[in-house]
């Protein structure tokens, strides 16, 4: 068998909108004013983990009104499914030192909590001034490994979320809002 993937069916019909583009909006705005005011007249690094808190940060970045640098880390618990397996891998790392910086990590959901706890563990060993973790989405009722938040979005329920960057095999990441699936989204038929 061939080791090619299929594309699952574009089902945007088939999604439900959970918080719409105008409460994430004013949301983002909300966090990036606490966040100027937190970090005001510091040395702030932004570090994103991609993919899917890229829509976030670019949104949240701008309304941040003081000076700040972005890097970025990529890192895969996820794969294809649609539930972590507890098991990270860094697929990207950071461009620059954060030794002596003040970094906040930018993430899209906190879900069972092992990526984040393993991501905060080995930027401590690099001796920022300071870590602190903004996240879009907390589900909360998920945790598995207790990760502190200083800054979180919204605080969901235990259900699977696309949109405004989060994924399904890679689709739905252009949504300005974020979305649960219906019944049958996840069908191979119709």
């Amino acid at each position: 068998m061939s080791q090619e993937t299929v594309q699952p069916k574009w089902r945007v019909d088939k999604l439900e909108v959970f918080i719409t583009e105008e409460q994430l909006r004013q949301r983002v705005a909300e966090l990036g004013a606490q966040i100027s005011r937190d970090y005001e007249g510091q040395d702030l690094l932004l570090v994103a983990v991609l993919k899917g808190s890229v829509v976030f940060l670019a949104d949240l970045m701008r309304y941040i009104t003081i000076p700040h640098s972005v890097d970025f880390m990529a890192t895969s618990s996820y794969g294809a499914a649609t539930e972590s397996s507890g098991i990270v891998r860094i697929l990207k790392d950071l461009d620059m030192p954060i030794t002596g910086r003040n970094v906040l990590i930018v993430e899209d959901i906190v879900d069972t909590g092992h990526t984040l706890s393993y991501l905060r563990r080995l930027l401590l060993e690099r001796e920022p001034a300071s870590l602190r973790i903004v996240t879009l989405l907390d589900k909360r009722e998920r945790r598995e490994v207790d990760v502190p938040l200083d800054y979180v979005g919204f605080e969901i329920p235990n259900a699977f979320v696309v949109g405004y960057g989060l994924d399904f095999a890679e689709l739905y990441r252009n949504l300005p809002y974020i979305a649960i699936p219906k019944e049958g989204f996840f069908d191979d038929d119709d």
